[in-house]
């Protein structure tokens, strides 16, 4: 929280209702303060110079300098939290993910239409969000800012020291990864890092909308060695294959004479998210009780700690990503305060781990 107790906000978009609504919304939580409006990205850029936000919420379609643009120089200029509003489309979605490429440290899916009037159903979403966007870290690919009213706190890494029959090659039989927030741009870190030749099926839990999943295991696997693809009833897991959990539906791993195949469940979110990592990891501790390699990477909440802990309890070996490189650093804290984390690393070292543990 910034020091005057209040997280000022910057509302940008070209739309007078939509800043007017989106005012009215951040408002109604006495956490926040609108500290101005601006029109257009050229109009954003100036308002942060006059009123100094802690904050931008940015529309992405917009007249003179669109938020892509004006995403682009704040990054450059004076990084500070982004959250992007974008339309549920396809387009809206590849947008999206350069957004993120840039450094927006969230978004959120804009209702379709030229005036989008049900935008007050996503009120809570949009508050949600810019209560952990205060709290977060900008990742950009010149490095991590953590702006000036919220220095970052010390964070120490620690390495258990496990027993060499946990460690031995071929005990761990799948890769589970989790992540929220901040997660695109880590997995886009991640994934690339992983050999072609990797020896066991990876899946991953990210949150995001069902219009948005598709388009990002696409981007995943133009990038990575391995071949990445968005999950769907039936899949076949194997070696050298990730699976991204489709967004609208939870991931469920169940194994048939001796394959692994993906199933989707349309159950109800848990923890208000779908799909949900604890999900994932419930189905992985019935299915492969321990032989789990279990990863948590940057995101706000807790999804993922309750299913780690079942994992745990069987003898899965698990990872969380560090304080130091999370954007949040919510749902790798949870499962660190859960006791169940075997090792806490920054996100460069997670890959060479993942391939360490995984061949033993």
């Amino acid at each position: 929280m910034p020091p005057n107790g209040r997280i000022r906000v910057l509302v940008v978009d070209d739309s007078a209702l939509m800043r007017q609504f989106i005012s009215d919304i951040l408002r109604t939580d006495p956490r926040i303060e609108v500290a101005g409006t601006a029109r257009d990205g050229r109009d954003a850029l100036a308002q942060i110079k006059a009123v100094k936000p802690d904050i931008v919420t940015m529309d992405v379609e917009m007249p003179n300098m669109d938020g892509l643009k004006a995403l682009e120089e704040i990054m450059k200029t004076n990084p500070i939290p982004v959250i992007m509003l974008s339309t549920m489309t396809q387009d809206g979605a590849e947008t999206t993910l350069k957004a993120l490429a840039l450094g927006c440290v969230d978004f959120i899916g804009k209702p379709s239409g030229s005036i989008s009037l049900n935008i007050k159903d996503i009120g809570r979403e949009i508050i949600d969000k810019v209560i952990a966007a205060s709290t977060a870290k900008v990742r950009t690919r010149s490095g991590i800012f953590a702006p000036s009213s919220k220095p970052l706190a010390p964070a120490q890494d620690f390495r258990r020291m496990t027993p060499p029959a946990m460690m031995a090659a071929g005990r761990f039989d799948i890769v589970a990864i989790a992540s929220s927030t901040g997660g695109p741009m880590a997995l886009s870190e991640l994934m690339p890092k992983i050999p072609k030749k990797f020896p066991v099926p990876i899946v991953i839990t990210q949150h995001m909308p069902k219009e948005f999943t598709g388009s990002f295991a696409k981007r995943l696997n133009e990038s990575s060695q391995i071949e990445v693809v968005e999950g769907f009833e039936g899949l076949t897991l194997k070696p050298g294959r990730a699976v991204i959990a489709p967004g609208g539906s939870h991931l469920v791993v169940k194994r048939r004479q001796g394959s692994a195949i993906c199933s989707l469940s349309d159950a109800p979110p848990v923890l208000s998210v779908k799909p949900a990592a604890n999900i994932m990891f419930l189905s992985l501790a019935d299915e492969y009780a321990g032989n789990v390699l279990c990863v948590i990477l940057t995101g706000m909440g807790r999804d993922g700690t309750d299913g780690a802990i079942a994992l745990k309890r069987r003898g899965a070996y698990v990872i969380a990503e560090s304080q130091k490189t999370c954007v949040v650093y919510g749902m790798p804290k949870a499962a660190v305060d859960a006791g169940i984390v075997d090792e806490i690393l920054p996100l460069n070292e997670i890959p060479d781990a993942i391939v360490r543990i995984v061949k033993g």
